[in-house]
């Protein structure tokens, strides 16, 4: 599980955000919406909702994106399974209701959590 430790000044400097949505506004201009209700504009177009970026708390760009896919490693954000860290097995998509993803952590051990967490 995540233990709470201290950052560096370099690891301050930037931010993770998880990607909710990715349209185009007005006079078809693209931007992404991040979990911090960050609105980004001119995103890497490779970037996709569930996927992570690096946001450069300065100046607000994003500098690099993690994807969203099997065999990434995760770490689950809410729910009882809170601070595990693992990688994605595979995800099982039920229309219609929550989605649910499989990992595997450093110990072997397998569970399940919904796609949100």
């Amino acid at each position: 599980r995540f233990a709470v430790h201290r950052i560096t000044a370099e690891e301050a400097k930037y931010k993770l955000c998880k990607v909710k949505k990715v349209s185009t506004g007005q006079k078809a201009v693209p931007y992404l919406v991040t979990h911090d209700a960050r609105t980004i504009r001119y995103p890497d177009p490779d970037i996709k909702v569930h996927d992570t970026c690096v946001v450069d708390i300065a100046t607000g760009k994003i500098t690099s994106s993690v994807k969203f896919d099997t065999g990434m490693l995760c770490m689950i954000t809410g729910g009882h399974n809170l601070g595990r860290v693992g990688v994605i097995m595979h995800r099982d998509r039920h229309p219609g209701s929550f989605d649910i993803v499989h990992i595997k952590d450093s110990l072997g051990h397998t569970f399940a959590t919904r796609l949100g967490n």
